[in-house]
């Protein structure tokens, strides 16, 4: 199975950035549906963005601008980097992986929910 395992959040005041990295352990197939998913107290868990072994990326309406998703395939490792942050934007953070044979269509963050997990990274906005 895939172990994901996150790193790079932190408490960091409004307006400043963050690189979130996701570091991808036990591929076993030649490509994979991969992306973000933040989850704050009390709320339920969104897709932030995803990206695809062809590197497309998917973001919703709020991140475009301000986050961008991309990846290392050498280094088996997916970022998000975070610029002008806002309170709102505190959450823990998951990444998630998907092989691209159990795709159904489009790689993105409705595809991946049935995916493999990590355990998340905290990312506090004050």
């Amino acid at each position: 199975q895939v172990q994901l395992v996150e790193s790079g959040g932190g408490s960091v005041q409004a307006g400043e950035s963050l690189r979130l990295s996701c570091a991808a352990f036990g591929y076993t197939f030649s490509s994979y549906c991969m992306g973000w998913f933040r989850q704050a107290p009390g709320k339920e868990r969104e897709g932030v963005a995803a990206i695809d072994s062809d590197g497309r990326a998917i973001y919703i309406d709020s991140m475009k601008g301000r986050f961008t998703i991309s990846q290392d395939n050498a280094k088996n490792t997916l970022y998000l980097q975070m610029n002008s942050l806002k309170p709102e934007d505190t959450a823990m953070y998951h990444c998630a992986a998907r092989p691209t044979y159990l795709l159904r269509g489009r790689c993105d963050s409705d595809s991946l929910r049935a995916g493999f997990w990590g355990q998340g990274t905290q990312v506090t906005v004050s």
